[in-house]
């Protein structure tokens, strides 16, 4: 039922297009290039998630593209990379939607199911598409952890769990969730954290290090 949930709430978001800005934008990226997706991203992994790894926004020339989270790009390297170190996934690669790559025990989503101008969905954008993450993680009920990239992320996840204010953001601070979760929230993977040195390889293996020690530590349903 978990998966068939699932489905159903991926066919919904792919249908999507509240957001006329994000519709115009996410096709003007591809420039008439036929081959890219340029529909709304679904969530991606294992329907027993007890991980569930949340980010933004597609990348405009990642999963908009390619038609899946955190593929094709940077980001969804580093990502999957990490996932492969971490025992979450079958292979170190996300290029295309048909190369293989498996989750096991994890499901990726974002906030925002459309690529935005400058990957800076507005506040109107994110409030319209939260509610795809808060029935995502419905449809996860084995879920103990939830990684969060980024401040706008962290705070949309506190909001959506009813933690208002939400707890101050900074990399490696854990947030205890209704249910029983903890929410994790780290330093996003892109091309300016790397750059500055702010999520280095061996951060990015602590962050799902912690998150393995969270999980194990969660007693059994």
């Amino acid at each position: 039922m978990t998966r068939e949930g699932l489905d159903t709430l991926n066919r919904e978001i792919i249908s999507c297009g509240a957001c006329a800005k994000l519709v115009e934008y996410r096709v003007s990226v591809a420039d008439g290039d036929e081959s890219y997706w340029s529909r709304p991203v679904p969530g991606f992994g294992d329907a027993d998630a007890r991980l569930y790894v949340v980010g933004l926004a597609p990348g405009a020339h990642g999963a908009n593209r390619t038609g899946r989270v955190f593929t094709g790009d940077s980001a969804g390297e580093r990502l999957v990379r990490a996932l492969y170190r971490a025992g979450f996934a079958n292979q170190a690669e996300s290029v295309g939607i048909d190369d293989g790559l498996e989750l096991r025990g994890a499901y990726v989503g974002n906030i925002v199911r459309c690529a935005a101008p400058d990957n800076q969905p507005q506040r109107g954008e994110r409030a319209a598409c939260i509610p795809y993450a808060r029935r995502e993680l419905g449809l996860l009920p084995d879920v103990k952890v939830v990684v969060a990239f980024g401040e706008t992320v962290h705070k949309d996840i506190c909001d959506a769990a009813g933690l208002r204010p939400s707890p101050r953001f900074r990399h490696m601070a854990e947030t205890a969730l209704p249910g029983g979760r903890t929410l994790l929230s780290a330093f996003h993977p892109n091309q300016q954290t790397d750059s500055l040195g702010r999520l280095t390889e061996e951060r990015f293996d602590a962050v799902l290090a912690r998150a393995r020690e969270l999980i194990d530590a969660s007693p059994a349903d």
